[in-house]
């Protein structure tokens, strides 16, 4: 790479477009795609030889370019944290997850009777269930909280109950609102370390061409990632949410979603307000139609009453709102939400959708901001507990169909925030060898691409420069491993690297 002239302008050689063709020259400057032109850097690139010999100068030798990717959905704080606990994700059961704590607390320093923090399990199809006196058996008095892969429960043992301030039953699980409660007070690292863990995490995501996140983290996103910014976290675009507890503070602040807020240079924005009105599935709380194995139907955190409310007090402020709905009975009350309200919006997951309800998101102008990854977590626990339905389940190929806006995420920690992952799942439905689950639901991978990169379907003159050069071409990339294990050669935010290996 030549030495530049103008530090704020580049030239991108001999980079490919997805689907072929010959290679093209980039030039960005000022953070923007100013021109592109055929190979060769010289017949337009604004016309003059003299430009192209003034700024930097990168050949990347026939690297496929795409735009920038976002990822939806993100709770970044848990995310960064999770990624350093005991991973429980392939225990199959109870038992299990008891031996992979009593060998981590072999493992430690003698004396250390610090937390063990461990993440991931999935309950729904063990043949044994968790339990209080099991995990006071293997762990005594270290406080023990594990968290579960769906993050809506955990499992914890008697020390690890009184350490958050919950009451738990026989089983030692704690659901839902109580421990989205206990979990936002806990604090399971020093403010230092967190922010560390969290700057760490945003380097990781770079490297998969991440250039932006909807942060929907239980906390007060826009003064944390103020202050992260503010220290070099600059990584990433963020649009930072709120839930319904936060919603007057914001008001009042005068935070209006889609707008910048000072002193981040452009990178932060605010987001939408949060309602989380359902459960899921995996703990068996998403709101359905059709009853459980167990004769239960989900919980309703908020009546459709309460969210109408919110959701009118959001708009009349400025703020848009998105609606977790996971089952299909809380989607179609999300649905009939947003239509008395009157105004457009989200559903975080859309993940159990009656086919009646399907065209109703593009009627509304509801996005469906899905996480594809979920489906091949859930695809066995949905065939026990959504029998007969999972026709219904992700049903990507039908939103498209229906022209309704498709955005992707990873609601990491729940999957890894890997934007790749999820445009495999999206495109293959499956991760394995495995059948594809419910294959009449797949879509292209030029829809899934775009649908990962905020709508963004090719990089074109005038847009940010968020861009990132991959190894391989996505759109002739085997849809498993060819795409979950994209090589990521540079991520660019805004005409700067945020990432760069082999390039």
């Amino acid at each position: 790479m030549s030495t530049p002239r103008d530090p704020s302008s580049m030239l991108l050689r001999n980079v490919r477009r997805p689907g072929g063709g010959e290679p093209i020259d980039v030039l960005i400057r000022d953070g923007r795609v100013a021109s592109m032109s055929d190979g060769g850097g010289r017949s337009g690139v604004d016309g003059t030889d003299s430009l192209v010999e003034s700024v930097a100068s990168l050949d990347a030798d026939g690297a496929v370019l795409v735009p920038g990717l976002w990822d939806a959905h993100v709770h970044m704080q848990q995310w960064a944290l999770l990624r350093e606990r005991l991973d429980v994700s392939a225990a199959s059961s109870a038992a299990q997850v008891l031996r992979s704590v009593a060998d981590h607390l072999d493992a430690r320093e003698p004396g250390d009777r610090g937390p063990l923090n461990g993440f991931g399990f999935r309950d729904g199809l063990w043949p044994d269930g968790p339990t209080l006196a099991a995990l006071d058996a293997v762990a005594g008095e270290v406080p023990v909280v594990l968290v579960s892969g769906d993050v809506h429960s955990a499992w914890v043992n008697g020390a690890g109950a009184r350490l958050l301030g919950v009451a738990v039953g026989t089983d030692g699980m704690v659901r839902e609102g109580p421990w989205f409660e206990a979990s936002r007070d806990y604090e399971e690292a020093p403010e230092a370390l967190r922010e560390q863990l969290v700057a760490r995490a945003v380097r990781a995501a770079a490297a998969r061409g991440v250039t932006g996140i909807v942060d929907l983290e239980l906390a007060d996103n826009v003064s944390a990632w103020q202050g992260r910014i503010g220290t070099g976290v600059d990584q990433l675009r963020v649009r930072a949410g709120c839930y319904p507890e936060r919603l007057e503070q914001t008001i009042a602040a005068g935070l209006r979603t889609g707008a910048e807020v000072d002193g981040t240079g452009g990178l932060l924005t605010v987001g939408p307000l949060k309602i989380i009105s359902d459960g899921a599935l995996n703990t068996r709380t998403a709101h359905c139609r059709h009853a459980y194995p167990d004769g239960g139907h989900g919980v309703q955190e908020w009546s459709r009453e309460q969210m109408l409310d919110l959701v009118v007090r959001a708009h009349g402020a400025g703020l848009t709102t998105t609606i977790h709905a996971i089952g299909d009975r809380a989607n179609t009350i999300a649905l009939d939400v947003f239509a008395a309200a009157g105004v457009g919006g989200r559903i975080e997951h859309a993940q159990l959708i009656e086919a009646a309800d399907v065209p109703r998101f593009a009627e509304l102008g509801i996005t469906a901001s899905v996480q594809p990854e979920h489906l091949l977590d859930d695809r066995d626990v949905a065939d026990v507990y959504w029998p007969g339905r999972t026709m219904d389940a992700f049903p990507l190929a039908s939103l498209a169909a229906a022209d309704a806006r498709i955005r992707l995420g990873s609601d990491a920690p729940v999957s890894p925030l890997d934007p790749w992952l999820g445009i495999s799942a999206a495109v293959a439905r499956t991760k394995d060898e495995r059948e594809p689950w419910h294959p009449e639901q797949r879509i292209g991978a030029a829809l899934a691409l775009a649908c990962a990169a905020d709508g963004r379907r090719s990089v074109r003159v005038g847009d940010a420069a968020d861009l990132v050069l991959v190894g391989a071409d996505p759109l002739g990339a085997d849809p498993v491993r060819g795409l979950r294990e994209m090589p990521v050669l540079a991520t660019l935010l805004g005409g700067r690297f945020t990432h760069r290996d082999g390039i």
